[in-house]
């Protein structure tokens, strides 16, 4: 008999917390994301939001409770990476300019 969990948690970038989570995740876990497209755009939220929904096959009530607890932690450095990522991104410009418009200090004549 098999033992399962399912974790659902909402999300500002529901899809950014997913993929942070993914390299933890066993071959009894699944990770997706769910989106109410119709609800994100009828209260104006970000298109990114949904929920994050795992779920856990375990054999045993012990391996459960420990993948679950694992599944938790990992969560939590999940949800700071993804806030992290996107205070990142709000602070960097999106658009420098190409590399070139920058004169080459490293050009050196060898010609004398």
């Amino acid at each position: 008999m098999s033992r399962r969990a399912t974790i659902r948690t909402d999300h500002d970038d529901a899809a950014l917390v997913a993929r942070a989570l993914s390299p933890d995740n066993t071959d009894e876990m699944s990770t997706t994301v769910e989106r109410d497209d119709a609800a994100a755009t009828a209260d104006g939220d970000d298109e990114r939001a949904g929920t994050v929904v795992t779920r856990i096959d375990r054999e045993t009530t012990g391996g459960l409770q420990a993948t679950v607890d694992d599944y938790v932690v990992n969560l939590e450095v999940a949800i700071d990476v993804a806030s992290q990522a996107r205070t990142v991104q709000h602070a960097e410009p999106t658009d420098t300019g190409p590399v070139s418009e920058r004169g080459s200090d490293s050009t050196h004549d060898t010609t004398q």
